[in-house]
């Protein structure tokens, strides 16, 4: 029979699975601190104990997951869903809140890779998932703290030309009129910072809380039916005669169908996916509260911003007029010593008028990024699915594609169709890393940074 067991257990970077990140979306729930505190996990999430029974085991508690949880449950089918922490305790709740409309790669690289008629239908997706965000946003009676508006910058001069022709292109061959480009002189006026020098803005894009977002879709799952059970950490997948068996520390979950929606979080749990990843950590810092003019000379329309850098900074303002600031990154299992150290640099590049301001919070997540920066979804076995590589565009995409495999794994009525999400993904290659899971490291790390050391000049 078929197995699958992890080489590790433990978080990517070695930290405890028994809490959140001290990062600044945990605090906004009350859950800095302490292993499960109150509002951290849904309503009655418990660890998994014992045996039982299911249509569906999901692994992953983040907007993957969560998303297909979602769309299992209402669809009537028998869900238990497993995460190693708290819900959203990855990638899902800690990431830049950055709301992007789109694919990591832009339509002219899709078009010419792998033709006009995919580029229009994976355009097409990625409008109907940032549909779909709107109708979980809607579900919090917060919104999330969802904030309208996302700034493409450009670093360099060069770089203005090719951003403004992509905007016309949107708007004339893709009628996406929400897009606009911005002059040196409107991005200076938008963006206090003299290192940018024009670019565009996204009206439908916007920025969020991540976490807050992957809690409402735990609750908006545990309400449809599924079954919760964070703290509960994937010891081994194995085939059985009727399906599937995953075993947990307490339990075992016995389900027809298993779906493997760890990202970057679960090495060798999937081999075949694991083998499609590149786990690469990245860093936020917030400031402490600002006074609110300082805050609007920083983003003068409160919109997320980040930028044309290879390893692209990221920033935006909190509802506490905060500067939530991502840049920087790492390769392997471990963060730095001292993460707000570790940004402070790349936050004062763009604004050195920050250079003393106090960081409240400073946090790392592991992504996980496909070699043509693309999501995909696999099949390793009958009854057997993985999704990832969602490559840092996964709080628009991920929630829908999760959705749409649901849906599949449920047999609903946009299951397989040309229309659904899981048709159009499986249509992507997923091709695998060179050098396999040994070399992969270092000979991807080393194209990463050099691409990184280009950023510098």
């Amino acid at each position: 029979m078929p197995s699958s067991r992890p080489r590790v257990h433990a978080g990517p970077s070695g930290e405890t699975c028994d809490h959140y990140p001290r990062s600044y979306y945990a605090a906004t729930i009350g859950g800095e601190t302490g292993p499960n505190p109150p509002n951290a996990a849904p309503p009655n999430g418990a660890h998994l104990k014992g045996g039982t029974f299911a249509d569906v085991c999901v692994i992953g508690g983040g907007f993957t997951g969560l998303g297909a949880a979602l769309a299992l449950a209402r669809a009537g089918r028998s869900v238990r869903l497993i995460d190693r922490g708290p819900i959203g305790w990855g990638a899902s709740g800690r990431n830049g809140g950055q709301v992007h409309v789109g694919w990591q790669q832009d339509l002219p690289w899709l078009a010419a890779r792998l033709g006009a008629g995919m580029a229009r239908d994976l355009w097409q997706g990625a409008l109907a998932a940032r549909s779909h965000l709107d109708g979980l946003i809607a579900l919090a009676d917060d919104a999330c703290d969802y904030r309208p508006g996302l700034i493409h910058a450009d670093h360099r001069a060069g770089q203005v030309p090719h951003t403004h022709a992509h905007v016309a292109m949107m708007r004339d061959d893709r009628g996406y009129d929400s897009l606009t480009a911005l002059t040196r002189d409107e991005m200076r006026a938008l963006v206090g910072s003299a290192d940018y020098h024009g670019g565009s803005l996204d009206r439908r894009g916007g920025h969020l809380n991540p976490l807050k977002l992957a809690l409402t879709m735990a609750r908006a799952a545990q309400a449809a039916g599924a079954q919760i059970h964070p703290h509960s950490p994937c010891l081994a997948i194995d085939q059985t005669g009727d399906g599937w068996r995953v075993t947990t520390p307490a339990g075992s979950v016995r389900a027809g169908q298993v779906l493997d929606a760890t990202g970057a979080y679960a090495r060798a749990l999937v081999p075949q996916a694991d083998a499609r990843v590149l786990p690469i950590n990245n860093y936020i810092a917030t400031t402490e509260p600002l006074d609110p003019e300082v805050a609007r000379s920083l983003i003068s329309n409160g919109a997320a911003v980040s930028d044309g850098r290879f390893v692209v900074y990221y920033f935006r303002l909190t509802p506490d007029h905060r500067l939530l600031f991502g840049g920087g990154e790492s390769y392997g299992y471990r963060f730095p010593r001292d993460i707000g150290a570790f940004v402070r640099p790349h936050m004062a590049r763009i604004f050195p008028q920050l250079a003393d301001v106090a960081i409240d919070h400073a946090w790392g997540g592991t992504l996980a990024v496909s070699p043509n920066r693309l999501p995909f979804v696999i099949e390793p076995a009958p009854g057997l699915f993985a999704v990832n590589g969602f490559s840092g565009v996964g709080v628009v995409l991920a929630p829908w594609l999760g959705d749409s495999v649901g849906q599949f794994m449920a047999g609903g009525p946009m299951a397989g169709t040309a229309n659904s999400g899981y048709d159009l993904v499986k249509r992507l290659p997923a091709p695998r890393f060179p050098g396999g899971t040994l070399l992969r490291w270092p000979t991807q790390a080393l194209a990463m940074r050099f691409m990184a050391l280009r950023d510098r000049f």
